[in-house]
C-alpha cells in the first residue's frame, strides 16, 4: 500500500507542476500540452529499463534447480506408471 501513495503522490506532484507551467506561461503554451505525453513515454522507458536490468540481474538457484529436475522425474515415473508415454528421458 505504501507503494501505491507514493506512486499517487509522485502524480500529484507532476500534476501541480504542470498546472503551475501551464498558469505561469514559462514554457510556451504549445510545448507545455506534450509535456503528459512526455511523461508517459519516459515512464514506459524506464519500465522497459527495469525489466531489462532484471533480466540481467535474474538470479540463479542451483539447489531449486536440482529440485525441479527432481519433481519431473517423479512426474515422468508416476505418468509412465499411469500407462501415459512421456517421450524421451
Amino acid at each position: 500500500m505504501k507503494h501505491v501513495l507514493k506512486l499517487f503522490s509522485l502524480l500529484v506532484v507532476i500534476s501541480a507542476l504542470w498546472i503551475g507551467l501551464l498558469q505561469a506561461s514559462i514554457i510556451p503554451r504549445s510545448h507545455t500540452w506534450l509535456l503528459p505525453i512526455y511523461f508517459i513515454v519516459s515512464l514506459g522507458c524506464y519500465g522497459l529499463l527495469m525489466v531489462g536490468v532484471g533480466l540481467m540481474r535474474f538470479p540463479t538457484c542451483p539447489q531449486e534447480a536440482l529440485l525441479l529436475q527432481k519433481d519431473i522425474a517423479e512426474a515422468k515415473d508416476f505418468l509412465k506408471q499411469k500407462g501415459v508415454d512421456v517421450g524421451s528421458d
